[in-house]
């Protein structure tokens, strides 16, 4: 613990410049984390009052390769970024949680009421109740605290706000009363507990795992309940590459049941092959009873499933091209990845609303601006929304001023790989 005053001492000094440099990566942004913080615990200090802490943090995550895969008990690429939720905390003498993020009025929670509110679903202390019910069920010690949040992940842009949200509460846990001795998947899957139980969505767990355990991580969801997480190599300093996020300002109204479809159509084929997921299939099976597939199901399940078998294959490739160092064949498999998802899985535009398709737009740009520059894909669920782009690094600013005169200001965003998942920072 580090108490306030000495915390925005040293912050301001620069004594933890190298250790923000090591979390964030890119050394432009160091003055802004610096302010970042030292605000983050001035409002702490205005809203609670001058106390020993701890600071936490959780990152938002990119999906790299493996797009709706993991419904189907596939295998994902991720990692997380250098956008992130912190948290400044502290434990309180009694068991109730305070916690203010930024921008919004303090939610108080007695920890002895840890049941399901279904009036609660969809809101943050839905979120918070259930990471708790969640860890207190694992045998974890609980207790009160009161905490201070900021968080600049990106809302609505697919990188898992509600992701970090969830990881650093559990990491507030793990800290203040565990020693920091729960395991990043274990917090990663109850948070995916509190999300799906509490908060009422049915989200896979992907996005947490990617945000808890950090880096660049291959996840294998043949077995959901013990999913295989595997670090895997990442240098895109040393390659010259930033991973840039395209928000091109596409409509979400609506679009639940194209969502929807992707899994149930995915479901049909397996089903007629006599599985309940895809991974379950014999792929060569499915293409020796294509036409009957075909005849039973329609022909866009059956895209959708090729996809599946396609995706699973550049998964592979891109984790042992970045194992092996082989930088271009990575960006092929993404590139690969990007073509399957438009046109197999057909996530890029709903068909409801073919005049508007900000996406299909965004990746005719990036392909036609980049060339030999870096590979481009859509990014997350896909209809609307964001593109991912691998950019190198002398191109970024050109591929970033003509990103923002399309789609407007601060639609790319440019982005790091962070090596950090959910960790104490201070």
């Amino acid at each position: 613990m580090i108490d306030t005053k000495t915390a925005i001492e040293k912050i301001t000094n620069g004594e933890f410049d190298n250790l923000f440099t090591d979390i964030y990566i890119d050394s432009s942004m160091i003055d802004y984390q610096k302010k970042r913080y030292v605000h983050a615990i001035e409002q702490y200090e205005t809203i609670y009052c001058p106390d020993k802490v701890a600071i936490f943090s959780a990152p938002g995550r990119s999906e790299v390769c493996g797009n709706h895969t993991d419904h189907q008990h596939g295998m994902v690429l991720a990692t997380s970024i250098n956008l992130d939720t912190i948290a400044v905390s502290a434990k309180n003498n009694n068991d109730v949680v305070r916690f203010v993020s930024d921008g919004y009025d303090m939610i108080t929670l007695d920890i002895n009421d840890l049941e399901v509110n279904n009036d609660e679903a969809g809101t943050t202390v839905s979120l918070i109740r259930g990471v708790l019910r969640g860890l207190k069920d694992h045998g974890y010690k609980i207790g009160g605290f009161n905490a201070y949040a900021t968080s600049d992940v990106l809302v609505g842009a697919g990188l898992s706000s509600s992701a970090a949200f969830e990881v650093v509460v559990g990491t507030i846990i793990s800290g203040l009363y565990n020693d920091m001795k729960i395991n990043s998947v274990e917090i990663a899957q109850i948070s995916q507990y509190a999300e799906n139980v509490f908060f009422k969505k049915p989200c896979g767990l992907m996005d947490q795992m990617a945000c808890s355990v950090g880096g660049m991580v291959n996840i294998d969801f043949k077995d959901p309940t013990k999913p295989i997480v595997k670090k895997v190599p990442t240098e895109f300093e040393k390659y010259d590459y930033s991973l840039c996020i395209v928000d091109t300002k596409g409509d979400h109204v609506d679009l639940t049941d194209d969502y929807a479809m992707i899994p149930s159509e995915m479901k049909k084929v397996a089903n007629f092959l006599g599985e309940d997921y895809l991974r379950d299939c014999d792929s060569n099976e499915f293409y020796i009873h294509l036409d009957e597939i075909r005849e039973a199901v329609g022909d866009r399940p059956v895209l959708r499933a090729i996809h599946f078998f396609n995706e699973e294959h550049n998964v592979k490739n891109a984790v042992s091209s970045l194992e092996n160092g082989k930088f271009v064949e990575f960006l092929d498999a993404i590139r690969k990845s990007g073509n399957s998802s438009f046109k197999y899985l057909q996530n890029v535009y709903t068909t409801r609303d073919i005049q508007h398709q900000n996406i299909s737009v965004a990746l005719a740009l990036s392909e036609s601006l980049l060339r030999n520059y870096g590979v481009c894909r859509v990014h997350g669920g896909g209809f609307a929304g964001t593109i991912q782009a691998f950019v190198k690094n002398e191109f970024v600013s050109n591929y970033k001023e003509f990103i923002n005169k399309i789609f407007g200001e601060n639609s790319c965003h440019v982005l790091k790989v962070r090596k950090y998942g959910g960790i104490k920072v201070m």
